[in-house]
């Protein structure tokens, strides 16, 4: 049960992960969640945001923003970024995940997803068959669903990282 919302990697942050590297790997297409993701919930897209975006465009990737957000949330955040995105995606469901491949013309084979929620972000990831990198929360968790949430994705990611310890030992 736990390895269904195991990530196929995590990193520190969306802004430490190797783009360069992935692309090599043949992927084409980067889905992003917004908050605690690339910014503190519900910021604009900053400087370092705008500057990740323009480089991963500049490597050839396309990018789109899955949030379960509205509209206007979404739409102030890609503002100055021009990129495709999907708003109310009902994650963890399939469908905002597909909606934002079909909207990169990419595949499910060669597009990535980059969370900060294994409940939602990562688990609906999985759910669509789509690679899936964990990333560390930016801000502080203010609802009090995602606060409860986070003390039980502790639990499961002390298990995902023992079973990748375990994993590379036997290596």
């Amino acid at each position: 049960m736990l390895p269904n919302f195991y990530p196929d990697e995590s990193a520190d942050s969306a802004y430490k992960i190797d783009y360069k590297a992935l692309y090599n790997r043949g992927y084409r297409g980067i889905l992003f969640d917004i908050d605690n993701t690339l910014v503190e919930h519900g910021k604009d897209a900053d400087e370092r945001a705008k500057k990740l975006i323009r480089n991963l465009n500049g490597l050839g990737f396309k990018v789109c923003f899955i949030s379960n957000n509205s509209e206007e949330r979404v739409k102030r955040f890609n503002k100055d970024l021009h990129q495709n995105y999907v708003y109310k995606a009902g994650k963890p469901s399939r469908t905002g995940y597909l909606k934002g491949v079909m909207l990169l013309e990419t595949t499910l084979f060669n597009t990535v997803f980059i969370g900060d929620q294994l409940f939602t972000d990562i688990y609906g990831a999985r759910r669509a068959g789509l690679k899936s990198i964990f990333v560390n929360p930016i801000g502080k968790d203010t609802e009090i669903q995602i606060i409860i949430k986070r003390y039980l994705e502790k639990i499961v990611l002390y298990f995902y990282r023992h079973s990748n310890t375990k994993r590379k030992s036997r290596k």
